[in-house]
């Protein structure tokens, strides 16, 4: 079987790596089949670390779990990992010149990493791989980072927040004119935040249901210990997916508009240095992490706000604690739960020698639960004074480039949804996504009740 296929489409074609060729299946086999063993192994055995990735029951309610992870201290070694959900460690890493987010097999025996990189070459750009702006450091971080953040500042997102509540206001229009009950996901909390970073990065709205497919597809690309038919259904989405963002690429640089996309096309055209790869890894990033942490913050605070109903009526009677209130889900129910570090240097941390290439696992989600930080952690407190001490949009050199944007359409979606729908009520069949990384809803039904 040859390693490469030709992916079609009608304005261009791209070779990639087979998601069923020997090349990808030994990727997987050493990225996610090893430690599929070993996790499935660590469960048997009752080990915290392995059952956070493997156990079923940690997917729904993993907070348990991170609570254990503390109660063993504030750095633990594993046998997979070190780990930590300790606030004061997790920020200390995220903030370190002494870790970084490599990502190269470092830490495998020697021959086993040599193997994983050459597995890993050719196939489609990937969100926390090279040449990704969460999977690099130092010159080559600043110079992505610079290209895009003039977008993303505060003052730049604080003249969107017209366009956010137009957006809003048109979609609750669209619910409040349907039937009674809905999905909330598909119907609101998915096509807000597309809607606006779709805008953002000049997508035309006959492609909005396209890059939510592929959002979707692509979620589990952040997992380990994925199954092999996960692992290719995935790879295939983000083939596709490189070949759309080649596809708009191309269409902005027939027709350039004043969207950050054309900008950065008509920029590396004169002479900006990025390589075309670049190119689409930075342009497909922008546009799927411009709105899955959204989506989940949407989701996830509707539920919280609907299971809390004197939260709820505290923030109908003071609407100057909605900015708390949706640092507060963040906190709660961090949309983002895991993100990983390597040690660049022989270090120390929180009292133990860490070694060079070793890997480091920090529970967000766990140390948004701190409670040596958080009193009643497991509370929603929409009032709660250090709410936005909450560490969902990671930190340091990579503190997410999006998170006031996130941060805006949190508030004004959902302080518009409970305005218009003051009688809003859950329905059954909420489902959550099946990844570990990612938490939010993919299915949330809701009855809409008599709108205002």
């Amino acid at each position: 079987m040859s390693s490469t296929r030709e992916i079609h489409t009608p304005a261009q074609q791209t070779s990639v790596v087979n998601p069923r060729g020997p090349r990808s299946m030994l990727f997987w086999a050493l990225r996610h089949g090893l430690p599929r063993l070993v996790v499935g192994q660590g469960v048997k055995r009752g080990d915290v670390q392995a059952r956070l990735i493997g156990d079923p029951a940690a997917h729904h309610d993993p907070f348990p779990l991170h609570a254990e992870v503390r109660a063993m201290g504030p750095l633990v070694r594993g046998r997979l990992t070190y780990m930590t959900a300790t606030h004061s460690v997790v920020k200390e890493v995220l903030r370190s010149s002494s870790f970084g987010v490599k990502r190269d097999g470092s830490e495998l025996p020697q021959a086993l990493g040599a193997m994983l990189r050459w597995s890993g070459q050719g196939g489609p750009p990937h969100p926390i791989q090279p040449p990704s702006l969460l999977a690099v450091e130092g010159a080559e971080h600043t110079r992505y980072r610079r290209l895009v953040s003039s977008v993303f500042t505060a003052r730049a997102i604080g003249r969107l927040r017209g366009q956010v509540q137009a957006v809003a206001d048109e979609l609750l229009d669209e619910l409040a004119a349907g039937p009674s009950e809905v999905d909330l996901v598909a119907a609101y909390a998915a096509r807000l935040p597309l809607t606006v970073i779709a805008d953002i990065l000049g997508v035309p709205a006959s492609e909005h249901a396209q890059v939510l497919d592929f959002g979707s597809r692509v979620v589990s690309s952040l997992d380990i210990a994925v199954t092999w038919p996960e692992f290719r259904e995935t790879q295939l989405a983000l083939a596709e997916f490189e070949v759309w963002v080649g596809n708009h690429l191309d269409r902005l640089r027939r027709d350039p508009g004043d969207d950050l996309l054309s900008q950065l096309v008509v920029a590396n055209e004169g002479g900006q240095g990025l390589t075309e790869r670049e190119l689409r890894s930075l342009a497909g990033l922008l546009l799927a992490a411009g709105f899955e942490t959204t989506v989940n913050l949407l989701g996830s605070g509707t539920r919280l706000l609907l299971q809390n109903p004197d939260q709820l009526e505290r923030l109908r009677a003071d609407e100057t604690l909605w900015p708390t209130a949706v640092d507060e889900c963040l906190r709660l129910e961090s949309p983002v739960q895991t993100t990983d570090r390597t040690a660049l240097q022989h270090t120390e941390l929180a009292g133990m020698r860490v070694g060079k290439d070793a890997h480091v696992v920090l529970f967000l989600g766990g140390a948004n639960r701190d409670p040596a930080v958080f009193p009643d952690p497991d509370t929603l407190d929409v009032g709660r004074p250090n709410a936005a001490d909450h560490l969902s949009f990671s930190g340091g050199p990579h503190f997410c480039l999006g998170a006031a944007l996130a941060k805006l359409e949190g508030e004004i979606g959902l302080k518009s949804l409970f305005t218009r729908f003051p009688d809003l009520a859950l329905a059954p069949g909420a489902h959550r996504r099946e990844t570990r990384v990612l938490r939010g809803y993919d299915r949330l039904p809701v009855r809409l009740g008599t709108p205002a």
